[in-house]
């Protein structure tokens, strides 16, 4: 034995080792490389196994702390504590970030093909992981969740809500996989909303809607045209995937649709025209490599909501340029709700219209009637497609062309 120092370690030559005759257990060893790493080694009192910490490489740590942590081992080890569990269980403990959380929930989702997990992944990027991504799980208080809901909520109304939903199912679901993990998630940290919306969009909103998006981006307009003629909801349509149309028929699969059951949609010749016109493997709106031209792509839609924003600031221009009142807030959901109404205005009856919109029939209905109501949803969305075009067509011929706002 002999004491470790700066003159001991140059004389070191690969594959050999000095023990310290001061601390024991403190080692140097040279690797076939040459270079000398710090340990320590020591016998675990209670169950007897023998247990090596690395220090660390020659040059990344001094002799000197690397002196300093094998006597804080050793005297850990005099008082029966274990170094090597406590330094494994700091470096998990410090892995489980909310990042970290957030991740394998994502995965989890992924594996059970969720409809809304890009959704989730999105809004957690904007909202949670800039601000508590980094903070480990363990110390993650009530607190830090509220700073951030009322800091959301200043900008967004409905956002605290969703996020809150979010962390929630998150926690839950590392709660079941981490004994040491306790949600901070509790019930009121976000006012319920209620209130059911009831907005149907104006024969002229309808008209106002389509004027601005003859000029706007075609990829986006077309989606948005098509979020209304097939009472679909958002993502079913931004995600619409050329695997998912057959013929004149699209069909959302189960995974992708919110009942969990595929829904048939007819591709009329008003819907169809919006598509591109040589459909390639690809989402239907995920790429236009020119404003006015539409092309499949490899990606989906994104940004829809930055792009509502430029609808609405175009409207507003519209409607102060031409001295009428403001347009009413709206959201795209609503056009879906206005569909629906519309379905009804024309005689179209319940059952068709429910069907078009894909809520469920009842589990006895739907175990026994396998009837596809193609036809039937057919003529609807011609029926629809067709009031559409009589409200919008006088407004757009001849009208000046706009001034797209962010376009």
């Amino acid at each position: 034995m002999t004491k470790i120092t700066e003159t001991e370690i140059k004389k070191l030559k690969p594959e050999t080792r000095i023990t310290d005759e001061v601390i024991k257990g403190f080692v140097a060893r040279c690797l076939p490389s040459g270079e000398v790493t710090f340990g320590y080694a020591y016998t675990n009192k209670a169950t007897g196994k023998r247990k090596y910490i690395t220090i660390g490489l020659h040059g990344n740590v001094t002799v000197e702390r690397a002196r300093e942590l094998a006597a804080k081992y050793s005297n850990e080890v005099a008082g029966r504590e274990d170094p090597a569990a406590r330094l494994k269980a700091t470096a998990v403990r410090s892995a489980n970030t909310v990042d970290h959380v957030l991740d394998k929930y994502l995965e989890n989702r992924e594996r059970e093909k969720a409809r809304s997990v890009i959704a989730i992944r999105g809004n957690l990027l904007k909202h949670v992981r800039p601000v508590l991504g980094t903070k480990v799980i363990y110390e993650l208080e009530r607190d830090d969740i509220m700073r951030m809901l009322d800091a959301i909520g200043e900008h967004h109304h409905r956002m605290p809500g969703i996020i809150y939903a979010y962390l929630r199912a998150a926690f839950n679901f590392w709660m079941l996989r981490d004994s040491k993990f306790k949600s901070p998630i509790i019930k009121g940290m976000v006012k319920e909303n209620t209130k059911l919306r009831t907005r149907v969009l104006k024969p002229d909103e309808i008209a106002d809607l389509w004027r601005v998006l003859d000029d706007m981006p075609t990829h986006y307009a077309a989606c948005v045209k098509v979020l209304f003629l097939t009472a679909c909801r958002r993502n079913e349509v931004a995600y619409m995937h050329t695997d998912e149309i057959d013929g004149s028929t699209w069909r959302i699969p189960a995974e992708r649709f919110k009942t969990k059951v595929a829904h048939e949609v007819p591709l009329i010749p008003a819907i169809r025209k919006l598509l591109p016109k040589k459909i390639k493997n690809g989402y239907v709106f995920g790429c236009a490599s020119h404003r006015h031209h539409l092309a499949a792509g490899a990606a989906p839609l994104k940004s829809l909501g930055n792009f509502k924003e430029d609808i609405d600031a175009t409207i507003a221009l519209m409607r102060r340029r031409e001295h009428r009142k403001p347009m009413a807030p709206w959201t795209y959901h609503d056009l879906r709700r206005t569909a629906r109404t519309m379905l009804a205005e024309l005689g179209i009856s319940d059952e068709i219209a429910e069907r078009l919109l894909g809520h469920s029939n009842g589990k006895i209905a739907e175990t026994y009637n396998h009837h596809r109501y193609l036809a039937e949803k057919t003529a609807a969305l011609t029926k629809l497609a067709d009031h559409v075009e009589r409200i919008t067509t006088p407004h757009r011929t001849n009208a000046p062309r706009l001034r797209v706002v962010g376009g």
